[in-house]
């Protein structure tokens, strides 16, 4: 079966960095369109995932998994001829990024993991599972409203909640191909990235780790940035002040962490090729 074209861009000259956007993101959405890392010398290379943005869908609506990710994401490293860069992961990327770093320590410089979620585990929850079915299927049916609405918007506290609003209909519109959202929506929490938080403690590639405040990004609890600083040998974890937007959301604040942690543990960026 072929693999599906995976749509790349590329900006700036220097060490090399991959973005890796979340579910139902495009690759815009992982340091939020901001150039300050392009601007600081590094060579940013950013990604749709497959069937999300204008990276073709496979023709396996079930062909989702983690592995198959880590399959594109090595993919684009060999035809960008890039030996061990730094990956930057946002939520399921930043699981899929994680994976590749436990499965090929070897490629990975660096890892920066923006508000991961992924709790050792496939979901099983029975309820949970039933919430990402209802938001597939409003997805399937183009209908980005309805899929705000099942989203669970209206619960954030009111000074959020229109601004995440407009990001997620924003973020949405980007999609060639709504109904291979939908797929992904429907596979991906029931996959397996790796087996086990413990095998966090295995990863040598130092490590930022970006939490969000639980007030307004419930979907990534604060606790399991925590756990993942606290597991990862050479890790970092960085998140915002109270009361301020999450620093996930804020692109030319969470690129300047990422320069400044970089230039911290790979000085010169001399691991970074």
């Amino acid at each position: 079966m072929t693999d599906p074209s995976i749509s790349v861009e590329e900006a700036g000259e220097g060490p090399p960095l991959v973005l890796l956007h979340g579910l139902t993101a495009t690759r815009r959405y992982v340091v939020q369109g901001s150039r300050h890392l392009p601007g600081r010398g590094y060579r940013v290379l950013s990604y749709d995932a497959r069937g999300h943005g204008d990276s073709e869908a496979p023709a396996d609506p079930a062909a989702y998994g983690y592995d198959l990710m880590m399959a594109d994401l090595e993919r684009v490293l060999d035809e960008k001829e890039l030996e061990c860069p730094v990956l930057v992961g946002s939520s399921m990327g930043a699981h899929v990024a994680t994976a590749f770093a436990l499965a090929r320590p070897e490629r990975v410089a660096a890892l920066v993991q923006i508000t991961p979620a992924y709790m050792g585990q496939a979901r099983t929850d029975p309820k949970e599972l039933a919430q990402w079915d209802r938001l597939a299927a409003v997805l399937e049916e183009g209908d980005i409203n309805a899929f705000m609405s099942v989203s669970g918007t209206q619960e954030l506290p009111e000074r959020w909640r229109e601004g995440v609003e407009l990001g997620m209909q924003q973020r949405l519109e980007r999609h060639r191909d709504l109904g291979a959202v939908a797929a992904a929506l429907r596979v991906v929490p029931r996959s397996n990235a790796w087996e086990g938080l413990d095998l966090l403690r295995d990863l040598r590639a130092p490590t930022l780790v970006v939490a969000s405040r639980d007030e307004v990004d419930p979907g990534h609890p604060m606790f399991i940035a925590e756990d993942y600083a606290r597991l990862i040998p050479h890790s970092e974890l960085a998140v915002e002040e109270p009361g301020e937007p999450p620093l996930a959301w804020q692109g030319n604040r969470l690129s300047r962490a990422i320069g400044d942690f970089l230039e911290r543990v790979l000085p010169g960026g001399s691991e970074l090729r």
